[in-house]
């Protein structure tokens, strides 16, 4: 049984308290621990092996993965002292987005037969075959698209807008900036989408009518946002029942040029804040993943938040 004064001085580190709060009634790969403290994962590697060596966790292999939980049969002062540790990390800030993320990964866990795009990619590009495109595949899941009415929220030129409204019954690209609105209304008329309409507007206030679509699009346009929550409210205003809110933006970084390079007013999201901001609007079956990496410097991530009125 390790010491007292070795357990305290391994209890000290708010990290480490954040550890043992996830894995008190869950057990945790490194993986997931990664995308629930958003955290690197050597930073978390040290900590559970500080944590083992203290005893308060156990490993369990698991092919080739290592899951973690919290070490059973503790008892005496250990074990009052542990109780007292994850009751403590509820007074740390990231607890709150801790729990938040959480419940994603172990939601997303449960989906066993859910198909993520990038092994879907892997394996595309293995064995070259005729007429095996990307481009085919796009074309094949716009059939699949029934007729809804779509508003595409900061579109910009209207590349996006263009591919749906080639199936959707009706498409309304709102964006901030006059000129990209007339070039892209100039667009749609030389391409004969009748069903295409770009409106001058900002993602706070979209000039769209109440309950009016089936569904909102923000791709890569959310990071262009004051207020995101904002944005993300006057979506849910949009949407008819049921309805659909996809969002299509990266994932937090810590590439700063991208604010003089691009425009950006934020450096991406965190998956917590995008959840907790879609639940406070009112959706409802809340899902965020990562479905794309890029593989070069600054390695931006994508994610891809849904959610139903």
């Amino acid at each position: 049984m390790p010491s007292v004064i070795k357990t305290l001085r391994t209890l000290s580190e708010p990290t480490r308290l954040r550890i043992l709060a996830l894995v008190e009634k869950e057990e945790l790969s490194v993986q997931e621990l990664q995308e629930v403290m958003c955290l690197g994962q050597s930073r978390i590697s040290t900590h559970l092996g500080l944590l083992q060596e203290a005893g308060l966790i156990q490993p369990r292999r698991d092919g080739k993965k290592t899951f973690y939980r919290l070490a059973q049969g503790g008892a005496g002062q250990a074990a009052e002292l542990l109780r007292l540790a994850i009751l403590g990390a509820d007074e740390i800030t990231e607890r709150a987005a801790d729990k938040i993320n959480l419940r994603r990964v172990l939601k997303r866990r449960r989906e066993q037969e859910r198909v993520y795009f990038n092994q879907v990619a892997g394996r595309f590009d293995r064995i070259y075959g005729p007429g095996r495109s990307w481009q085919g595949f796009g074309h094949l899941l716009l059939r699949i698209l029934p007729p809804l009415e779509v508003a595409d929220l900061g579109s910009g030129e209207g590349l996006l807008s263009e591919l749906l409204a080639r199936r959707c019954k009706k498409v309304i690209a709102v964006d901030n900036s006059e000129k990209i609105v007339s070039y892209g209304a100039a667009r749609a008329r030389k391409n004969g989408l009748k069903n295409l309409e770009f409106r001058l507007g900002d993602l706070q206030d979209p000039p769209v009518a109440p309950e009016s679509v089936d569904l909102v699009v923000m791709s890569q346009s959310l990071h262009h946002a004051e207020d995101p929550a904002a944005a993300i409210t006057a979506a849910h205003r949009l949407l008819r029942r049921p309805g659909q809110l996809l969002v299509l933006d990266l994932q937090q970084h810590g590439f700063d040029k991208a604010k003089e390079l691009y425009g950006d007013r934020r450096l991406g999201f965190a998956e917590s804040d995008l959840h907790r901001w879609l639940e406070a609007a009112g959706f409802r079956k809340v899902e965020i993943s990562v479905v794309a990496r890029e593989e070069e410097p600054p390695h931006f991530q994508t994610l891809l938040a849904a959610g139903e009125k």
